[in-house]
C-alpha cells in the first residue's frame, strides 16, 4: 500500500551535507512500510535560482503542501541570508556557469531595482514564514532529557562576584517602550503613511492585532556609547546581540549605528574615503574591507581601526580571535537566540582579541526581549550555574501560524526618510495610531491575526493536560501587543478544558523568574509565547539543558491538519562544514532529524493505520534509543566517529529493531540486514574512518556538486552495498 509521501527539505551547509549520508538509508527502511520521502530544494542557492526563473519555485510549492490537510514535511535548517551571504551565493553560482546579475546594493535604474526586489526575496528568513502555517510546539524527548542527565555537558561556572550584565535601552526610546497596538474591529484596508505620503498599504483582517512602534536612532546611539563608557569603566568585554538574519530590515541598521559608534573617530576621520566608496556601514568590517581593497588608504584605514581594537577601552567580543575578526565582523555573526546562550553556558563571558574568555556585557538594544537575557544572566550571577544532572525543562509552545509577525514584518519596517509623522489609518477613515518620528528612525508595523492567536490557546491548553506543568503565558501587560493578546487569552481559554491546570500570565522577567526557580528544584514548565520569545527560549534552555537545540522536538501541527517537522539549529552548521572541507570530519549530530521522522511517521500512522508503518515507526524509536543509551553522536575530532558513523549506527539499530519487532514481514526482511550490519561494523568503521584527515571536494558551499557531496559523505562501499540491497 502506497501511504502519503514525506517532503524532506534540501537545504544548506552542515545538514546538507549529512543528508547525502542519511536520506539513502532513510528510503531504504521508509520504502519497505510504503512511504516514500521525496526532496525539495529550499536552499539559498535553490531560491536564488528560482527568483530569477533558473528553478522551480520550490518553496513556493511547499508553500501550498502546508495548506493541504495531508501536507508532511521535515524541514531542516536553512540559511537566513545577510546580504553579504547572498552575494557570496551568487558569486559562487556565476562561477559555476549560471548566467545571473550580481546583487545591486545601491540600484539607481529599473532594471537594478527590480534585480533587487527578486533577490529581496531570498534575503533574511524567507522560509519559515511560507511554511509555518501552524504554530509550534517545542520540546525535549524523554530519552533526550534523560541521555542528558545521566551524560552532562558542562556548563562553566560563574564567578561568585561576576561582573557580567545586559545592557538593554529604558523609557521612550525603544520599540518596547513606542510601542502602539489596536485589535481590527472589522476587515479593511489599512494605510501607514510618513507626513501624508504613503508607505505601504495592508489588508487587515477582523480581530486581527496591529502594532505599530519605532527605535529613535538618536536615542539608540546615546545607549551604545553609554555601555561602550560603562564597559570601559567595569572593565568587561563589550559585545552586542542582534538578529540580523530574522530582522533583516531593522537590525543590520541597528548594527551599523552600534559599529560607526564604536569606531566613531574611525568613521569621521576617513568618512570622505568611505563616501566616495559607498561603505555601508550596515554590512560590518567584512565588507568594509571588500570595499578599501587596493585603495591607497587601505592600510591606514585597517590600521586606524586595529588600533581602537588594541587600545582595549573597552575590550571587544571576538568572533574568531584567530582571524582578528571582531563582534563588527558582520551582522549575521552574531545571531542573538544563538549568542546568548552562549553567553550564560561559558559562565558569563566571551572572549577577546587573545583568544581569552573574560566576563562581559551584552547589548541588547531593545528591552522588549532583552528582559529575558537580562534575567538569564542575573539568575546565575546571584544563584550560580545550573546543574545539568538535576534541572527541569521548559517546553514552549509558540505563536507563529500564518506570519505571526512580532519581528515586525518586512514590507512593513522602514528606515524613515525625513522627520515628521507617521500614521497608520484605516480606510474607513479611522486614524488607528501615529507617532513622531525623526530622520532615520526606524518605524516598524507587526502583525498577529485571530486564528491562529485561538490555535496557540488551544495547543496550550492540549500540553497542558498532557503534560500536566504548569502553563505560562508570556505576556506582559504594560506592553502594548501583549495588552491585547491578554485580552484574546482571557476572550479563548473559557473556550477549552482548563480543569485542573495551572494557568498564569507573567511579563517577561516574572516569567522567567518563575520558570527558573522550578528549574532549579528539577521541575517543568509549558512557556506560551510570542514568536519572537519563541526564537530566544528554545535556543536558551536547550542548550543548558541538551548541550544543543538541535535536539529538541520541533513540531507544528499545521492549521490545515498536516505537520510541519522542523530539525536542529543551523548556528554552528558553517564551522562544521569548514572542518569538514578541510579534513572530511562532519560533527553534526543528525538526532534532531531522526526524531522528526519518527514523529512524522508517526503523524501518518495517525491517519492510515497500517501496521508495517506502526512497525517501522516503533523500531525508529527504539533506535533512535539506542543511538543515545550508547552514545553514538558525532565526536568533534576528526580521526574518530562522525556524522557518517551515527547514520550506519542508525541503519544497525534499526534494522535489528525491526528484525525483533511485531510485523513478521518486516523482521524476515530485515533479519539478514541486521545481521550484515552488525557482521561488518568494523569493516565499515574502517572505510568510514579511512577518508578523514583528507580534504573534501564537494564542488561547491552554497550548490554542492551532488555526485561529488554524495561520494564523500557515503565512503563505505560495504555500508553502501547493504543499504542499497533494501
Amino acid at each position: 500500500m502506497s501511504l502519503p509521501k514525506i517532503i524532506w527539505s534540501k537545504i544548506d551547509e552542515a545538514p546538507a551535507l549529512a543528508t547525502y549520508s542519511l536520506l539513502p538509508i532513510v528510503n531504504a527502511f521508509t520504502k519497505s512500510a510504503g512511504v516514500d520521502v521525496v526532496t525539495s530544494d529550499i536552499s539559498l542557492a535553490g531560491r536564488v535560482l528560482a527568483s530569477m526563473g533558473l528553478a522551480e519555485d520550490n518553496l513556493a510549492e511547499l508553500g501550498r503542501v502546508v495548506l493541504q490537510p495531508d501536507g508532511n514535511i521535515i524541514k531542516l535548517p536553512n540559511i537566513s541570508a545577510s546580504i553579504g551571504q547572498l552575494k557570496d551565493c551568487i558569486a559562487e553560482l556565476q562561477s559555476q556557469g549560471y548566467d545571473i546579475p550580481n546583487f545591486p546594493e545601491n540600484p539607481q535604474t529599473d532594471e537594478e531595482k527590480e534585480i533587487r526586489a527578486k533577490y529581496n526575496t531570498c534575503l533574511g528568513s524567507a522560509v519559515n514564514p511560507v511554511l509555518r502555517e501552524g504554530n509550534s510546539d517545542r520540546r525535549s524527548a524523554k530519552a533526550v532529557k534523560k541521555f542528558a542527565q545521566n551524560n552532562p555537558h558542562r556548563l562553566k561556572p560563574f564567578a561568585e562576584d561576576s561582573k557580567a550584565y545586559v545592557a538593554h535601552m529604558e523609557g521612550d526610546g525603544d520599540f518596547y517602550g513606542n510601542e502602539k497596538s489596536v485589535t481590527m474591529d472589522k476587515a479593511q484596508k489599512v494605510t501607514i503613511a510618513l507626513n501624508g505620503k504613503e508607505l505601504a498599504t495592508i489588508d487587515a483582517l477582523e480581530g486581527e492585532i496591529l502594532d505599530g512602534t519605532f527605535m529613535s536612532v538618536a536615542k539608540l546611539r546615546d545607549f551604545i556609547q553609554k555601555t561602550i563608557d560603562e564597559a570601559k569603566e567595569k572593565g568587561v568585554i563589550w559585545s552586542i546581540h542582534l538578529k540580523a538574519t530574522m530582522m533583516k530590515i531593522s537590525d543590520p541598521i541597528m548594527f551599523g549605528h552600534a559599529f560607526e559608534v564604536f569606531f566613531k573617530d574611525v568613521f569621521e576621520k576617513h568618512a570622505d574615503t568611505f563616501a566616495e566608496l559607498g561603505v555601508n556601514p550596515n554590512l560590518g568590517m567584512s565588507d568594509l574591507e571588500k570595499k578599501i581593497a587596493g585603495h591607497p588608504k587601505e592600510a591606514e584605514i585597517k590600521a586606524d581601526f586595529q588600533a581602537v581594537v588594541e587600545s582595549d577601552s573597552p575590550k571587544i567580543a571576538m568572533v574568531n580571535s584567530d582571524k582578528g575578526q571582531t563582534n563588527f565582523n558582520a551582522s549575521n555573526d552574531v545571531i542573538i537566540d544563538a549568542s546568548m546562550p552562549v553567553v550564560v553556558r561559558e559562565g558569563g563571558k566571551q572572549w577577546d582579541r587573545n583568544g581569552d574568555a573574560l566576563e562581559c556585557v551584552a547589548v541588547i538594544p531593545d528591552s522588549t526581549y532583552a528582559m529575558f537575557h537580562q534575567e538569564m544572566v542575573a539568575d546565575c550571577v546571584k544563584n550560580g550555574q545550573y546543574d545539568v544532572t538535576t534541572m527541569g525543562t521548559m517546553q514552549n509552545v509558540g505563536l507563529m501560524a500564518q506570519k505571526a509577525e512580532e519581528y515586525g514584518s518586512h514590507p512593513t519596517t522602514f528606515e524613515l526618510e525625513e522627520a515628521g509623522t507617521v500614521t497608520v489609518t484605516a480606510e474607513d477613515g479611522t486614524e488607528l495610531m501615529s507617532f513622531e518620528c525623526e530622520k532615520g528612525d526606524i518605524w516598524r508595523m507587526s502583525r498577529a491575526k485571530d486564528i491562529p492567536i485561538k490555535d496557540w490557546i488551544r495547543l496550550a491548553v492540549e500540553r497542558g493536560q498532557i503534560e500536566k506543568y504548569p502553563v505560562v503565558f508570556w505576556l506582559d501587560k504594560n506592553r502594548a501587543h501583549d495588552a491585547e493578546m491578554i485580552k484574546k487569552v482571557e476572550k479563548y481559554l473559557p473556550e477549552f478544558n482548563t480543569e485542573g491546570l495551572e494557568i498564569h500570565i507573567m511579563d517577561v522577567a516574572s516569567a522567567t523568574r518563575f520558570t527558573n526557580e522550578r528549574i532549579r528544584r528539577g521541575e517543568n514548565t509549558i512557556a506560551v509565547t510570542g514568536n519572537v520569545l519563541r526564537d530566544h527560549l528554545t535556543d536558551m534552555y536547550p542548550i543548558l539543558e541538551l548541550g544543543t537545540s538541535a535536539k529538541m522536538l520541533s513540531i507544528v501541527p499545521l492549521l490545515a491538519g498536516g505537520g510541519l517537522y522542523e530539525t536542529g539549529a543551523g548556528g554552528s552548521a558553517p564551522k562544521h562544514v569548514d572542518q569538514f572541507l578541510k579534513e572530511s570530519h562532519l560533527r553534526w549530530d543528525s538526532l534532531g532529524e531522526f526524531l522528526a521522522l519518527a514523529e512524522s511517521l508517526r503523524f501518518i500512522g495517525q491517519k492510515h493505520s497500517d501496521e508495517k508503518l506502526k512497525a517501522l515507526t516503533e523500531a525508529l524509536d527504539k533506535a533512535n534509543e539506542g543511538y543515545l543509551d550508547n552514545n553514538k553522536a558525532p565526536s568533534r575530532k576528526c580521526g574518530e566517529p562522525d556524522n557518517k558513523a551515527s547514520h550506519f549506527y542508525l541503519a544497525q539499530y534499526w534494522a535489528d529493531a525491526l528484525a525483533n519487532g511485531s510485523n513478521a514481514e518486516l523482521a524476515e526482511k530485515f533479519a539478514p540486514i541486521a545481521k550484515a550490519l552488525k557482521e561488518n561494523e568494523e569493516k565499515i568503521l574502517e572505510e568510514l574512518l579511512a577518508v578523514e584527515g583528507k580534504p573534501a571536494d564537494i564542488g561547491g558551499y552554497f550548490k554542492p556538486d551532488d555526485a561529488k557531496a554524495e561520494k564523500a559523505m557515503r565512503p563505505s562501499e560495504t555500508l553502501n552495498k547493504i543499504v542499497d540491497s533494501i
